[in-house]
């Protein structure tokens, strides 16, 4: 099985991302070739870089001979980005809902984009219908996100042209690749997405910004000793769309590796790098290393258990589960365990102690049966939503993500039960 490893440890960027997968891509003229085809005025550039002595591919967006966040552009129409090299697409919200237009000193117009411009030229696009699904998916996530983070109706949201663009690009670019590479599973590190603030048209922002830690709701993240915006919305919805599992690097031979690299040097190379595994195991046997971390408990409210529940899935664990269990002393009682992977056995364990009355941890290492996982985001008549696919052992399974369902019945004010019949009948 052909598996696709994205280290985050350096957060993600949609440029960085594209770069790390066009290193793994052996047509590397065709694919720019297909890229400067597609838009007018449009060219994306591969280009030699080192980070920390760390060789790379920066891809390099230029847009009527201009690039997002760099020289005269970004002053010229009354923006500031502090990025740190990434790509931002931080939206404008306005109070009307037409095509706005700006005349700046460079004689350049700038429009603002709805989401709805956005996925028409997407539509247009001389690319494989899957690409074009994948992408549209991606920047309907985006524009949620955005809407969501800001608190406007996803109408409402406006990209500025050269951002906008930038942005469907990076999007277009990665997409396109992983159409081409077809790997049979996605899994992506833990994402690092920084700290400090990060300066958009809205003024300064918290990192994570808050349409990307929308995006990574559910996502292992940590912040890593980088006073900077490291994961920008872009890289997050790319990463939502199309990574299936959040963990280590599986079990594999290494076939090739690729590095994608930001414009910014930091202490640490500033690169996503892309790792392409043939992972062992399959339909004969056990495929998935994991270990159980259990406890028996006889002196806790259900207040904090469910506490130490969440803290345990919010640092990490793959599941959390209780049993009632009867206890010495003619105690009720409950187990307590808690699934993770090895490499996380001993720092969650820690988690236990910390979080639970338990004296002592029990571990026990296993390997499962699983279904390989797949996340593959979909239109609907709610607009975008994830659905998680199992795949192995001659079963497969889907889903849409309760996440997903849950949000909808909020915000539309319905019954869930309504909203899965919708979506289960496609």
């Amino acid at each position: 099985m052909k598996t696709l490893y994205l280290e985050c440890a350096m957060g993600a960027a949609g440029d960085m991302l594209m770069g790390a997968l066009y290193e793994l891509y052996p047509e590397k003229e065709q694919f720019l070739h297909t890229m400067n085809h597609l838009f007018p005025d449009l060219t994306v550039a591969a280009e030699n870089v080192r980070r920390q002595g760390i060789a790379g591919t920066h891809m390099r967006v230029v847009i009527d001979g201009l690039e997002e966040g760099h020289g005269g552009l970004v002053h010229a129409i009354g923006q500031e980005h502090s990025h740190e090299g990434h790509d931002h697409p931080h939206e404008h919200e306005h109070d009307h809902h037409h095509e706005h237009t700006h005349d700046h000193a460079h004689g350049h117009e700038h429009h603002h984009h709805t989401p709805g411009h956005i996925r028409h030229l997407i539509e247009e696009l001389p690319l494989p219908q899957p690409v074009r699904d994948q992408a549209e998916a991606v920047y309907g996530l985006l524009a949620q996100a955005e809407a969501r983070a800001h608190g406007v109706p996803v109408e409402e949201v406006h990209f500025h042209e050269v951002g906008a663009l930038d942005a469907v690009a990076d999007v277009v670019g990665v997409s396109l690749l992983l159409h081409l590479l077809s790997p049979d599973r996605i899994v992506a590190s833990p994402v690092t997405v920084g700290s400090g603030t990060v300066r958009t048209a809205h003024g300064l922002l918290p990192v994570p910004a808050p349409a990307t830690a929308c995006l990574l709701e559910g996502v292992p993240v940590t912040t890593g000793d980088i006073a900077a915006e490291l994961c920008t919305p872009t890289g997050a919805a790319l990463l939502r769309t199309f990574a299936g599992d959040f963990g280590p690097m599986p079990a594999g031979v290494l076939l090739r590796c690729g590095h994608g690299c930001g414009t910014k040097d930091f202490p640490r190379a500033n690169c996503v790098r892309a790792f392409l595994l043939e992972e062992e195991g399959g339909a004969e046997g056990p495929n998935d290393a994991v270990t159980e971390l259990k406890a028996n408990i006889d002196d806790m409210t259900g207040e904090a258990l469910g506490f130490a529940m969440e803290a345990l899935l919010a640092a990490g664990a793959l599941d959390v589960s209780y049993q009632p269990i009867q206890m010495k002393k003619n105690r009720p009682g409950v187990l307590l365990t808690c699934l993770c992977r090895p490499a996380e056995a001993d720092r969650l364990a820690k988690e236990m102690l910390h979080h639970t009355t338990t004296f002592g941890v029990r571990r026990t290492d296993c390997t499962r049966y699983a279904l390989s996982p797949a996340s593959v985001t979909e239109h609907s008549s709610y607009g975008p939503v994830r659905r998680k696919e199992g795949m192995g052992y001659g079963v497969t399974k889907s889903k849409v993500e309760y996440a997903d369902m849950a949000r909808i019945a909020r915000e539309q004010n319905i019954p869930l039960s309504q909203v899965q019949d919708v979506l289960n009948r496609g």
